[in-house]
């Protein structure tokens, strides 16, 4: 074999070894993107257009997310908070639209204090998808009843349905998990 074929395969097993690197490189971020992400990742790509978009979309969320100073809560504000839940949904019975009210303001005001900005639904469905991608759903659809609670166009049913999944992101925020 000559010196120039050798030279050129030994370029070409380069190439491939490189191109498998970069794949697996690939879709080891990918991989990590979609655990740390849950179902936000899908809904981000189907939001974004493509998995590249989406992946950058999710990078800057986390790298937003890593300038915001979010904090544990010390047992007693935790303990504050899951007796402030209990009063909430003590009230639903007897004012169902208030109570999706008060766990929407109960929510925010925990985001608040934990560290999390929260100006707009935009903004806080970002923050959030970083850390509680996974209980995002359950924000998405709670905020949905709040919203047409306004209009007077829910059920005492959805309502119910909205608290429960107003608990399972207050649950969450309240657990201090940053394992995520």
């Amino acid at each position: 074999m000559s010196t120039s074929t050798l030279i050129a395969v030994i370029a070409i097993a380069a190439v491939i070894v490189i191109a498998l690197a970069v794949g697996l490189w690939m879709a080891a971020r990918r991989r990590r993107l979609r655990n740390k992400f849950g179902p936000e990742y899908n809904r981000t790509v189907e939001a974004e257009g493509g998995r590249m978009a989406a992946e950058r979309e999710l990078r800057a969320r986390e790298e937003r997310h890593d300038k915001l100073e979010i904090k544990e809560l010390p047992a007693e504000r935790r303990d504050q908070y899951a007796v402030e839940w209990s009063s909430v949904q003590e009230h639903f019975v007897d004012r169902p639209e208030g109570s999706v009210e008060e766990a929407d303001a109960l929510v925010s005001r925990l985001m608040r204090e934990r560290g999390y900005p929260t100006d707009d639904y935009r903004g806080r469905l970002r923050d959030l998808s970083v850390e509680h991608g996974r209980t995002l759903e359950h924000y998405r659809a709670a905020h949905d009843v709040k919203v047409r609670t306004t209009d007077e166009k829910t059920t005492t049913e959805e309502l119910r349905g909205a608290m429960v999944h107003y608990r399972a992101l207050f649950d969450d925020l309240l657990s201090d998990q940053r394992s995520r």
